[in-house]
């Protein structure tokens, strides 16, 4: 009888969750690389601008756009690369549903904290950045499920 446990990406069920988790990684990719050109473009935005509340590029040009000098959007980029990786060709490890979880629930925790500076400080609002917010919320829902399923019996 085999007593090893079951392999977190081993069930079909599994695999829908990785796969679903990889597309949103790659949406979240871009979203941040639009952000990111953004952030160093010169002109303004037009498809980002919707009034005075609504506006990318005063979010994405702002003080709080950077942390130490690298871009907010970039880490993004990072992030939903990781997220990416940890969906796919790690997904059959057996520590990766903790990782995979660990990893959505510290990118929401930031995106949590930018959508605050958003409301509360600069008080505008960033379509991009709100798409991303969405994003990994989902990704963190996803990787619970995933977590969960993968726990032993």
């Amino acid at each position: 009888m085999n007593h090893a446990p079951p392999s977190s990406a081993g069930t079909a069920a599994n695999r829908i969750l990785f796969l679903a988790i990889a597309l949103l990684s790659l949406a979240g990719t871009v979203v941040s690389a639009i952000s990111l050109q953004r952030h160093y473009a010169k002109s303004a935005t037009q498809f980002c601008e919707f009034g005075e509340k609504f506006n990318c590029d005063i979010v994405n040009r702002s003080q709080y756009s950077s942390i130490e000098g690298i871009p907010v959007a970039a880490i993004g980029i990072a992030g939903y690369a990781a997220l990416f990786v940890l969906s796919t060709w790690w997904r059959s490890r057996p520590d990766t549903p903790n990782r995979l979880l660990g990893a959505a629930i510290a990118g929401l925790a930031f995106a949590l904290y930018l959508t605050y500076v958003e409301a509360y400080v600069l008080t505008t609002w960033c379509i991009l950045c709100l798409i991303s917010l969405i994003l990994i919320a989902l990704i963190c829902l996803l990787a619970a499920v995933v977590k969960v399923r993968s726990a032993p019996a």
